[in-house]
């Protein structure tokens, strides 16, 4: 898909071997525990499509700026990767250029970082033209800075490096053309959330709630959109399985219609380049009027991975977003409500199945309810000829009171917001406003 990746990391998945290392220090923030948080690379190994054949941890008082683990693990490294060949060192935490290129030439292997690794994922998975484009902006973002002579695969991005300037260097010539090619998918992606942003207002000029589903990866999402709306999106048991935006319409108990966005996952240690290439992406669940918050409840740090997308939630912007916990999976694992969970604004917790259907009638029920707290009780007056007006108040709201007089349809009703702006935005450019 993206040049960059090509031949690269995973030449040949199927026969590709990788070691993985992971620390963990003092000065660590990350909720997840270094042994799970290596289990879950190892997965990522996986989804890539290459095998894990060895592993190594270290406790570490401080970071080392060189090589970030210490001389004696670094030769212990070194050893089994004389004697196992493996393609690939991957550690679990993100590498300064320096310490990748000082690693590489102690181990004599290559190295790359964790976040190098979901790119590479991200990459493989992206098939939208959006989801491509924003996927090599964040490739080249990351790899600007690591850029050396020996990154001759550079002259694919541009189908050529060409001729070289007076006194310009083979690495001068690569920065220069990373910077350009980074430029103009900067402005491919401008036209492109041009677009998606005006797709966004027609939305918000339909009155539906919009709710979104947010969670960690592989936590159940898709399997759970496919179930509310048969979707038919692609279901995996791995990370990262679907990367691109669903839009489906559900109806809920009583009528109500909304839009359900299947969005794409989060993970510990997501790389910030990421986050900025997907902000357009994001954008769907920053302006979503509910999100369900869906965790997979048979892993064993399901509060540490709640608490990671609650993390990533706030930093898009989301974290004021009303939201329902929804622990997935009770089929399998006997859930309980664990400590701590269900806080930081996910205020409701309704356990269920997707892959069953367990739990789904009360899910929904507890949407309902949560999209009834934002609504409003409006009065109008319509002439006979607004009957249009009158039919979407009977299909998208809650009729409370309707009565005739004096040749108008008096009705009081439960809305949206969204429909309410509309109805006293539209009738009053007839001259017909809000009964009293």
């Amino acid at each position: 898909m993206t040049p960059l990746n090509e031949h690269y990391l995973f030449a040949n998945r199927v026969s590709t071997q990788a070691l993985v290392v992971g620390v963990e220090h003092r000065s660590s923030t990350h909720a997840i525990p270094l042994q799970y948080s290596l289990d879950e690379l190892e997965k990522l190994v996986q989804s890539a499509g290459a095998k894990v054949i060895g592993r190594f941890s270290q406790q570490l008082k401080k970071i080392h700026p060189g090589t970030l683990i210490g001389e004696g693990k670094v030769s212990e490294i070194r050893t089994f990767v004389a004697e196992r060949q493996p393609v690939l060192v991957i550690f679990d935490e993100d590498l300064s250029p320096a310490q990748q290129r000082n690693l590489e030439a102690a181990l004599q292997a290559r190295v790359i970082d964790r976040s190098q690794l979901i790119l590479d994922i991200f990459a493989q998975r992206a098939r939208t033209n959006e989801g491509k484009l924003q996927v090599e902006l964040a490739q080249l973002e990351y790899l600007l800075p690591r850029l050396t002579r020996a990154w001759r695969h550079l002259s694919r991005l541009g189908g050529g490096i060409g001729t070289r300037g007076p006194g310009e260097t083979q690495l001068e010539v690569d920065r220069r053309r990373a910077r350009e090619k980074i430029a103009t998918l900067r402005r491919r992606l401008t036209t492109v959330e041009q677009t998606r942003s005006l797709q966004r207002q027609k939305r918000f000029a339909v009155p539906y709630p919009t709710v979104a589903l947010v969670g960690y990866t592989n936590s159940g999402k898709s399997t759970l959109m496919n179930l509310l709306t048969r979707a038919g999106v692609l279901v995996e048991d791995k990370f990262f399985a679907t990367l691109d935006p669903t839009l489906r319409s559900l109806k809920l108990p009583g009528g109500d219609k909304v839009m359900v966005i299947d969005t794409v996952g989060f993970i510990s240690k997501i790389p910030h380049t990421l986050i900025d290439a997907f902000k357009s992406t994001l954008e769907e669940v920053v302006s979503a009027d509910l999100l369900l918050h869906i965790g997979d409840s048979s892993c064993p740090y399901f509060a540490e991975q709640v608490s990671v997308v609650e993390t990533v939630l706030e930093d898009i912007g989301a974290g004021k977003i009303p939201r329902l916990l929804v622990p997935n999976k009770i089929d399998i694992s006997g859930f309980v409500l664990p400590r701590g969970a269900g806080q930081n604004g996910a205020s409701v917790v309704c356990p269920i199945s997707a892959r069953t259907g367990s739990g789904i009638d009360e899910l929904l029920q507890q949407v309902a309810s949560a999209l009834d707290h934002d609504r409003e009780t409006v009065r109008f007056a319509f002439l006979p000829t607004q009957g249009a007006f009158l039919s979407e108040v009977r299909r998208q709201g809650r009729i409370v009171e309707e009565n005739y007089q004096d040749g108008r349809v008096y009705v009081t009703a439960v809305v949206t917001p969204k429909l309410a702006g509309q109805l006293r935005k539209s009738l009053g450019r007839s001259g017909l406003h809000e009964a009293r």
